[in-house]
């Protein structure tokens, strides 16, 4: 599975060895932050892909992973199955348009976004983690007194 860097300037996706096969990718992600535009969490990344591996890997319904290139977009992408992933949108990054990959720390990254973090790398896990937990107060509901008759 992934790991998810993030400091004050990028997001790092980091590989792992077995991944990094049907990739095609020996270094690690390196995204600007000010490129990401957008994240979204979704139970169904397969819905999400556009194009055609170049170079990747595809198996249907199993695993699409490496580079996708579409008219004009080129994304970065690593599903696995049906499991839970998250679709980064990015504008301005000179690789890539949209990356999407199977994660069960979707959630964690985009807490960790929200946040200022440190100058070196940390995993979006332990960011998320250390935050501060918003209190939230339950609504009041209002009285209802039944009418004189």
């Amino acid at each position: 599975m992934v790991t998810l860097l993030l400091d004050q300037t990028r997001l790092e996706v980091v590989l792992s060895p077995i991944e990094r096969v049907p990739t095609f990718r020996r270094e690690p992600l390196r995204i600007e932050r000010d490129h990401i535009t957008k994240v979204q969490l979704t139970q169904d990344a397969w819905t999400w892909l556009r194009g055609v591996p170049g170079p990747g890997t595809h198996i249907p319904g199993v695993l699409a992973a490496g580079t996708w290139k579409a008219a004009e977009t080129t994304d970065f992408v690593l599903i696995r199955r049906r499991r839970p992933s998250v679709v980064i949108d990015l504008e301005g990054d000179p690789q890539f348009q949209r990356l999407i990959l199977t994660t069960r720390h979707g959630t964690a990254l985009t807490q960790a976004l929200r946040l200022e973090v440190s100058d070196h790398p940390e995993d979006v896990v332990d960011i998320a983690s250390t935050a501060p937990v918003p209190v939230v107060r339950p609504r009041q509901r209002p009285v209802i007194r039944p009418r004189p008759a």
